[in-house]
């Protein structure tokens, strides 16, 4: 009971890996690219089929003798996303994906119809956010009326693999608070919400059943023969990413701040109870390790870093080289890197902004730092919404592909005040998936071990990762923050209307 598998389906590539529980080691790892389709109205799609291809593959790379000793896996996806299937769980349209800001008309007319954004974190304890499920149900039925009409089936990205594997239809509490329609208190869907969504059909009925965090399924036999894993593999219930990433970086007890550097930016704490902020100020998420998910979330992270790269013609892995040339607040060159619109604070209709250039700060050294710095400040305007509510951290814990530069890892303890560490287990989203399936299986095997107790077991930091504050650039960054809200707060009555 010691080899398991975790598979995370991101928005630029799907990886796996497996792990031997016993030892403590990573034993392979693989990675797919996946395409994202892009459009004006704000629409970001990707096929559903390019997830099962990519995980074919994946596993296709790894050694076929591995592959048949793995005993249990769980997926990890990227949050909200909408895949629609009709009665024969057939895919009808392209997912709609979390950073999809087409449908934020939508938002509106949902809480319109429930009664407005209070009463939504009333209802359920979010209101209906840019990006969340809830909105792409009556954009679709707007824009794809034969698609909607023929809808039997509402699943996330996770769910959708789930089905692929198993073939059977659920879905977990920590991927379901990410819709808009869980109430987050009781960990059930709420009927006003889903009335608010559509008062002409039964939501209710296309949504899957919602089952614990240590619920295990058997795979589907052509799954296991396309994969080339064991007929005897259980498949566990998985979770969003950011769920997983909150196991796989051992943030499943109260007093770390997990902080994922990817596409998006997130930061998020683990909870023995709710936490719904009555203004909405960040996500009152479920876990997928039974308790609750406090999580706010930025649009533009990394994607931001990797565009002015791109832009200059070198690679964002030789980007700290740029950090490093540069000091911090990038001599008064400030960016508000909404590239994706944003959802902390809450503008998805936002766009990008660049302010402060002048001869000094006109070339490729300054845009990139000015870019991470937005990035991280980002992050920092939704992290002082938890320290003002009284929430209290003692280390970050940095996960997403960010967390391999060295200058982003100073950054982040410099702009934050507070120490930083990376576990050696990279792909936390991949790992946290591998954790809670070796979780369930344990616990169909006997063992009461809490995964809180798992983890800390498993989840080692790299000590040549770790990164403390320095007081010097502390202040400096602080100064820089400061300039960065008051370009914010400038620019927000312009993208609100």
């Amino acid at each position: 009971m010691s080899i398991v598998a975790g598979i995370d389906a991101g928005t630029q590539s799907l990886k796996v890996v497996v792990y031997d529980a016993a030892q403590r080691q990573l034993l392979a790892t693989a990675s797919a690219p996946l395409q994202l389709h892009s459009a004006d109205d704000g629409s970001r799609e990707q096929d559903p089929a390019a997830w099962v291809a990519a995980m074919e593959d994946c596993f296709a790379r790894i050694d076929p003798q591995l592959r048949q000793q793995v005993q249990a896996l769980a997926v990890s996806g990227q949050q909200h996303g909408f895949v629609a299937l009709d009665a024969d769980g057939k895919v009808l349209a392209p997912a709609k994906l979390w950073c999809d800001t087409s449908s934020s008309a939508e938002c509106a007319q949902i809480m319109d119809a429930a009664g407005g954004a209070q009463r939504c974190i009333e209802l359920a304890g979010n209101p209906i956010l840019a990006g969340y499920t809830a909105s792409k149900l009556p954009w679709t039925a707007k824009h794809r009326p034969e698609a909607y009409a023929k809808l039997a089936h509402i699943l996330l990205p996770h769910d959708y693999l789930n089905f692929v594997l198993t073939g059977q239809y659920y879905c977990e509490h920590g991927d379901a608070s990410g819709t808009g329609w869980l109430d987050v208190r009781t960990r059930q869907w709420s009927p006003e919400l889903l009335k608010a969504t559509d008062a002409n059909r039964d939501l209710a009925a296309c949504l899957p059943p919602l089952v614990d965090a240590d619920a295990l399924f058997d795979i589907a036999p052509g799954a296991a023969a396309r994969l080339g894993l064991p007929a005897t593999v259980k498949i566990g219930a998985g979770g969003g990413d950011n769920m997983m990433a909150a196991i796989g970086t051992g943030c499943v007890a109260p007093g770390k701040l997990a902080m994922s550097l990817g596409t998006s930016g997130t930061l998020f704490a683990s909870s023995d109870v709710p936490v719904v902020d009555a203004g909405g100020a960040w996500a009152a998420f479920c876990s997928s390790s039974g308790g609750w998910l406090p999580l706010i979330c930025t649009m533009n992270c990394t994607v931001v870093t990797e565009q002015v790269a791109r832009m200059f013609g070198f690679s964002s892995r030789d980007g700290d080289a740029h950090i490093n040339a540069t000091t911090p607040g990038a001599d008064g060159l400030v960016m508000l890197p909404f590239l994706n619109g944003e959802r902390t604070p809450d503008l998805p209709l936002g766009k990008g902004v660049l302010a402060g250039l002048d001869a000094t700060t006109m070339n490729p050294s300054h845009f990139y730092r000015a870019a991470m710095e937005g990035a991280t400040y980002a992050l920092k305007y939704g992290f002082d919404a938890f320290v003002g509510a009284g929430m209290r951290f003692d280390r970050i814990v940095l996960t997403g592909g960010g967390s391999n530069s060295a200058a982003w890892r100073q950054m982040v303890a410099d702009v934050f005040g507070l120490s930083v560490e990376v576990p050696q287990q990279s792909e936390g989203a991949a790992f946290g998936a591998a954790l809670q399936a070796l979780w369930a299986l344990q616990r169909s095997a006997g063992n009461d071990a809490s995964l809180a107790t798992l983890a800390a077991t498993h989840v080692t930091p790299d000590a040549a990762a770790t990164a403390t504050p320095d007081g010097a650039r502390s202040a400096a960054y602080a100064l820089a923050y400061q300039r960065y809200l008051q370009h914010l707060h400038a620019v927000m009555p312009l993208y609100r209307g």
